[in-house]
């Protein structure tokens, strides 16, 4: 038996057949790849983990393949290139031709940046997915990027709600939430300060650490499953659910307008398609994760807790009121943006009447 047949047949396990798969794709790229292939410096926010793996790498593999490797990516840390914050200056600027970061680090530049990012008041996670790449919102994140910022953007990587707070202090009503000192960032900054929350700005690579020396009291990073995989919970006892902070996150691809237009038609359609994909295999695999890293918070220690109702009602009066004051102080943009995201919503109001899952 030949032993192609035999992987690909039913005596073979799953890992193997992947495996199998993976080597001859693999080897095929590894004998086409063109003279005329071409790699490209990309700068992140990450320090590493899955926002690296998964999101920024996935995306060099896909876009690789997809072009039978006429763009390559080689991916560097968060830091390397310049800051983790602001990856879309280093690609303005020339310093990387590429980068992949969220663009919500863009917040005191552009207060725009953190509507497609996700934020406070972002639709919930299955909404923000189809009103991207069905309801307009692709096309109204590349104009605006290339309008005001001079570079080419687009959504590349996607996940859902995220874990509230890893805290040191138990939080359950707004009391508690009162003078703790929180990591966060962009539009919650604001709004968990109108709350009574003593915030601070850090970069992921620094949140773990403050968090650990006590420097702050709690964290907002990201989903149950990323953030088990970085150990916040080994660290902070009390984990504050649920993501009232925000309900979706879109990460970003950035090119600067020289390196895009140096693409043929169809390597930009196929980038476009490998951030799309990447976009839906992350949703995937992060909501995968996030299935059981609740569980495993609880065997490994931590308490689950859930805010009350007047919390989750004082915190979307807040985001309300936020979103309102400043699309009448900005308009332009911004307000294109909540306008659309608005009536997608709407749109969607008789889905949630025979759809689970929706808010």
């Amino acid at each position: 038996m030949k032993p192609s047949v035999y992987l690909a047949g039913k005596r073979c396990c799953p890992r193997l057949k992947v495996l199998a798969v993976s080597t001859a794709i693999a080897a095929t790229m590894a004998v086409s790849v063109p003279s005329s292939a071409e790699t490209f410096k990309m700068a992140t926010s990450w320090p590493g983990g899955p926002h690296m793996e998964i999101l920024a790498k996935g995306f060099a593999q896909k876009a690789e393949f997809l072009t039978n490797g006429e763009v390559r990516f080689e991916v560097f840390p968060g830091g390397t290139l310049g800051s983790p914050l602001k990856v879309t200056e280093i690609v303005r600027s020339g310093a990387a031709p590429a980068g992949h970061h969220w663009s919500g680090h863009d917040w005191g530049v552009d207060k725009t940046a953190v509507l497609f990012g996700g934020y406070a008041g972002s639709l919930p996670e299955k909404e923000h997915l189809h009103w991207l790449f069905v309801g307009g919102g692709l096309e109204m994140w590349m104009k605006w990027r290339l309008e005001v910022h001079g570079v080419v953007g687009f959504p590349c990587g996607t996940y859902g709600d995220e874990v509230f707070m890893h805290s040191h202090k138990r939080i359950q009503t707004l009391e508690d939430f009162k003078g703790v000192k929180l990591r966060t960032s962009s539009a919650w900054a604001e709004i968990a300060s109108a709350l009574g929350a003593s915030t601070v700005i850090l970069p992921g690579a620094q949140a773990h650490t403050a968090l650990e020396r006590g420097e702050i009291d709690a964290i907002e990073w990201v989903t149950p499953g990323i953030n088990h995989a970085l150990g916040f919970h080994k660290i902070a006892k009390y984990v504050i659910l649920p993501g009232l902070h925000q309900a979706s996150s879109s990460q970003e691809c950035l090119f600067s307008k020289a390196t895009w237009d140096g693409f043929t038609d169809r390597q930009k359609e196929l980038l476009l398609l490998a951030g799309k994909m990447t976009s839906l295999d992350s949703f995937m695999t992060f909501n995968d994760e996030d299935a059981v890293a609740l569980r495993k918070f609880q065997e490994e220690g931590n308490e689950l807790v859930v805010v009350d109702d007047d919390f989750k009602a004082a915190k979307e009066k807040a985001t309300n009121e936020w979103i309102d004051k400043t699309s009448k102080e900005l308009g332009g943009w911004f307000t294109k943006v909540v306008e659309s995201q608005r009536a997608y919503h709407e749109k969607w109001k008789t889905a949630r009447t025979y759809r689970t899952g929706l808010k």
